[in-house]
């Protein structure tokens, strides 16, 4: 993974926010942003949440070229009181969770080379607005989003972030959701992805798991490759209720008494979601 510094850059703030320097793209990376929205979107009809294709339609983040983050903040704060902030890298935990607590969403304000259209390491412009951003305008999500920056917060103070990393993982990274069509992705690793957007749904490979909040905090994950396990939501509404619900504190303690998982290890108690219900609405998208 890439290395995070101890201090923000010279050019960079207290909080390590940065100009985006929107006026200095150029007129090809505007058009690889073009090429990157419509390559992805001609694939998410029938596999994305409703909400987040909501989000990107309210936002319109294909009105053409790199969306600029003051314009972008202006709507999302209308919607749901966020902000989207650019920052030059990875940033320090502490800083990437007390941004989130106030409803400061950070952003690389690079983008991808074309000889990286399918995987770069550290997320850039595309993954982080287009992948992250739309659900931003959900209220749910959007308080959920919060919820995870204050309990970030907290579990630092616990020694945990280890564990609540994976949830962050398997929820805003690579979640699924159940809905009355079939799973569908709303994760901003899967729906960046050309890729993973249909291996998600589509491949025999990995595991998709009903969610339960204990389960995905002992479950590790991997950062080179699709993943082998999915966790799916029954709604954002739960997820919302057991992250302000949950008092993390013991449930941390009793972790620290419990194996960690593999993540491809199923037990028992695991409810195991088939592909079955996908077919017909994967069949439509194409």
């Amino acid at each position: 993974m890439s290395h995070v510094l101890a201090a923000p850059p010279p050019h960079a703030a207290a909080d390590w926010t940065i100009p985006q320097g929107w006026e200095s793209y150029t007129p090809a990376e505007h058009a690889l942003w073009d090429r990157l929205y419509t390559r992805q979107t001609a694939l998410l009809p029938g596999r994305a949440a409703p909400e987040f294709l909501d989000g990107l339609a309210r936002l319109d983040l294909g009105r053409g070229g790199i969306p600029d983050f003051r314009r972008l903040s202006d709507e999302l704060m209308k919607l749901t009181g966020w902000q989207v902030v650019a920052v030059p890298g990875l940033v320090p935990e502490d800083v990437f969770f007390d941004h989130l607590a106030n409803r400061r969403f950070v952003a690389g304000n690079f983008l991808r080379s074309p000889d990286q259209i399918d995987y770069l390491e550290e997320p850039d412009v595309f993954h982080d607005v287009f992948g992250h951003v739309p659900l931003l305008a959900n209220p749910v999500f959007a308080d959920y989003m919060q919820a995870y920056g204050q309990g970030g917060l907290r579990a630092m103070q616990y020694g945990a972030l280890h564990k609540l990393a994976r949830l962050y993982w398997y929820t805003v990274e690579f979640g699924l959701i159940e809905t009355a069509d079939g799973l569908r992705i709303y994760g901003a690793g899967i729906v960046s992805s050309h890729g993973e957007s249909r291996f998600a749904l589509e491949s025999d490979s990995p595991n998709r798991l009903g969610f339960d909040l204990e389960r995905v905090l002992r479950t590790k994950y991997r950062i080179d490759d699709f993943q082998q396990a999915y966790f799916a939501i029954p709604s954002f509404e739960h997820l919302l209720k057991t992250t302000l619900e949950t008092d993390f504190a013991p449930l941390y303690a009793r972790l620290e008494t419990l194996p960690d998982l593999a993540i491809d290890t199923i037990l028992p108690e695991d409810r195991v979601i088939t592909r079955g219900t996908q077919s017909h609405a994967l069949a439509a998208a194409g």
